[in-house]
């Protein structure tokens, strides 16, 4: 079995990493859509490497030796010039060193294959948005451009937050909007339309979040489910402090949704 040990890794990583970019959508739990390619490349020359190694392992000798023949020449020239028991010591200690491959932590790396290939982990969620802090955008207040026309106009959590802080336009003013994301709790009974923004992969995810205020706002849903939520913007706070922070919506619906392919938000 150790003559394919590196052959396993490498169909396990390369399959694991093709589960999840090539055979399905669920890298984009962890990169942009735009790394797919990469993904599949990567997932591709791994598996190919696995079965190169493979037929390797398949060539070699049951002890490890690559080629009989060509370790008999070695012994016969060994016998030839120091005797029977060096050759014999330099011929187990080649054999041993090749039946024993690489390290065995290395056989560690199976369990994250494994997981990734059978249970990939879920999106980042609650947890991660309470342990980001409040992101403050540098870019000052300042006018936005106008929004498109439509009513209820769909609108991504991180736009709805970078206006109702810093547009002195006001451009959500008299709109009704629609946004969708997960469910976050915070004190007495508040709780808050959130949604991670990834601008490579999740590693640097950062976090965009609503209060939702209004009648339709109470019996919170329970953390990380999804919701859509209609309504329109109050305004709280001045714009560019903290105290405009977090956004508030007074939700006319609150709709629980499927969470969707691609759970991170756009700007």
């Amino acid at each position: 079995m150790r003559r394919y040990g590196s052959a396993v890794l490498l169909l396990l990583v390369g399959g694991a990493v093709l589960r999840i970019s090539l055979f399905s959508e669920l890298y984009l739990r962890y990169v942009q859509p735009a790394l797919r390619p990469y993904l599949v490349i990567s997932g591709v020359l791994l598996m190919l490497l696995g079965l190169a190694a493979a037929v390797r392992g398949a060539r070699q000798g049951p002890h490890g030796e690559e080629d009989p023949e060509e370790d008999g020449e070695e012994l016969e020239e060994e016998e030839g010039e120091h005797g029977h028991a060096h050759a014999y010591t330099h011929t187990h200690t080649h054999t041993h060193t090749h039946a024993h491959g690489g390290p065995r932590v290395a056989w560690l790396l199976t369990l994250p294959a494994l997981a990734l290939l059978l249970f990939p982990p879920p999106a980042l969620g609650s947890y991660s948005a309470s342990r980001e802090e409040a992101q403050r955008a540098a870019q000052g207040v300042g006018t936005f451009p106008a929004l498109p026309a439509g009513n209820p106009l769909d609108i991504s959590v991180a736009q709805y937050s970078s206006r109702a802080i810093y547009d002195t336009g006001h451009s959500l003013r008299g709109r009704t909007l629609r946004m969708t994301g997960f469910v976050t709790h915070g004190s007495h009974g508040t709780w808050y339309l959130t949604r991670l923004l990834v601008t490579c992969c999740a590693a640097d995810a950062t976090i965009s979040k609503v209060e939702i205020r209004g009648d339709e706002a109470d019996g919170a849903p329970q953390t990380d489910t999804w919701v859509t939520v209609t309504g329109t913007w109050l305004p709280k706070g001045k714009l560019g402090t903290d105290g405009a922070w977090p956004p508030v919506l007074k939700a006319t619906t609150v709709t629980q949704v499927k969470e969707p392919a691609d759970p991170y938000d756009k700007r």
